[in-house]
């Protein structure tokens, strides 16, 4: 077992649901999964492919959870452009397209900040016909406007957490949001580990429902990636705290052939090892559990690799002073905010050569240009195995602004717009909105 170490910052999330939900299978006539008959799930998904469409009212679940400027222009419109496929489809099929989708945390209250009205006019340039956007989620009007659709239109529901019902899952705004289709589909991954209203609830009115392209995508790469990778399968976990990350450490010693550590978290586990870690980020309450990662990927004969060197600064500012240093070299006064030159290198390597790569979370603070070598040096290497092969999967959140930031988004296999969700798929958590859409 290899052991490296060095630090950064990155960030980390987490939740919960139930436990040991892997692949899925979508049952179309072409399964997106190409799984092995051994790999299939309780779960049994249609595909929007085989919902008839033609002339029916079409409610999908969308995520335009889109970043913004304080005007209120969409700065990254990724989340809208990847819905392309499924609301073209449903245009190109004589359907009705109703979507909805949240945006922001307006906390159950209308902000005019949170309206979806640049989303609409983004899409509709993008789909290159009109988007009627409309005054509500729910309600008489926009039920009204909904009956005056005909075949092949557009509407945009106004944010439905401007609703606290939709958080809540509440069973009637639940019934308001499922009288306006006659079918659903959702392709809304970046939500689909949420039991709120529009992932969940209105499926127990609408029976017929199945997956979007997007959500399909999505399972895809990451389901047949954990349950049936190509090997050696390597993953890369980085961001600034262990306890963001335990539940995708202890499933994935289960299934990698090696995992890479970079970020923040690193000098939690440096602590555990007694290693002096002079001002970096350490959480003294995971300590322990730091211990017991390291003596389980020990004990499952997993190449588990710690950074060996790391770029420390007398500050948090991309402006301090900085220097390259031993993990075994770190002073007091100095912390820890990027992977060095040996252990990009060594990194490198590991990912050039496996054939499945998953990565979640940044090697060092990317945001700072003076700490951005090993995340972008992780990036460079997936694009590189990628070239060779590879299929390589970049797990939202930070790791996808990263590969943005970087401009190699086409150089990888896929970039998740699952941010929240694409981690807790990858502890192995059952998704509630995947879940609602069993047949």
């Amino acid at each position: 077992m290899k052991k490296v170490r060095t630090q950064n910052t990155g960030s980390g999330r987490k939740n919960s649901v139930k436990s040991a939900m892997l692949p899925v299978y979508l049952c179309s006539q072409k399964p997106i999964h190409s799984l092995s008959t051994s790999l299939l799930q309780a779960f049994m998904i249609h595909s929007i492919d085989q919902l008839d469409l033609a002339g029916k009212r079409v409610l999908v679940r969308v995520d335009f959870n889109v970043p913004q400027d304080d005007t209120g222009a969409i700065t990254d419109d990724i989340r809208i452009r990847e819905s392309l496929p499924t609301i073209q489809k449903i245009v190109s099929s004589g359907g009705r397209a109703i979507l909805m989708s949240h945006l922001g945390r307006p906390k159950g209250k209308v902000n005019a900040k949170y309206s979806l009205k640049p989303a609409a006019e983004r899409l509709a340039e993008l789909l290159g016909k009109p988007v009627k956007m409309a005054p509500d989620c729910i309600g008489d009007e926009v039920g009204k406007m909904v009956a005056l659709m005909e075949d092949g239109d557009v509407v945009l529901l106004e944010n439905v957490r401007f609703y606290a019902q939709e958080e809540e899952n509440e069973d009637d705004f639940s019934r308001k949001l499922a009288a306006l289709g006659d079918v659903y589909v959702n392709d809304a991954f970046g939500s689909a580990h949420r039991a709120h209203a529009s992932t969940h609830g209105v499926t127990k009115y609408i029976t017929k429902r199945a997956a979007g392209y997007l959500m399909q995508k999505e399972l895809k790469y990451l389901g047949d990636a954990v349950a049936q990778p190509v090997r050696p399968f390597t993953a890369i976990l980085g961001g600034s705290k262990i306890s963001g990350k335990i539940d995708v450490i202890t499933n994935l010693l289960d299934k990698c052939d090696t995992i890479l550590v970079g970020g923040g978290m690193i000098f939690t586990f440096f602590k555990a090892m007694g290693k002096e870690i002079g001002d970096s980020l350490v959480e003294e309450d995971k300590i322990e559990l730091a211990k017991e990662i390291i003596a389980n990927a020990k004990a499952k004969n997993i190449n588990f690799m710690l950074p060996t060197d790391a770029i420390v600064a007398d500050a948090f500012s991309n402006d301090a002073a900085r220097k390259t240093v031993s993990i075994d070299g770190i002073e007091k006064g100095w912390r820890g905010l990027d992977i060095g030159a040996e252990s990009i290198a060594a990194f490198s390597k590991a990912i050039t050569t496996s054939k499945t790569v998953v990565w979640n979370g940044p090697m060092g603070v990317f945001e700072m240009s003076n700490f951005a070598a090993g995340t972008k040096a992780v990036a460079d290497a997936l694009a590189e195995a990628t070239k060779h092969g590879a299929v390589t999967i970049v797990g939202g959140g930070d790791s996808a602004a990263a590969i943005e930031q970087f401009g190699l988004v086409k150089a990888v296999s896929h970039v998740s717009t699952g941010g929240g969700a694409s981690l807790e798929f990858l502890e192995g958590k059952e998704l509630p909105g995947v879940a609602a859409l069993d047949s």
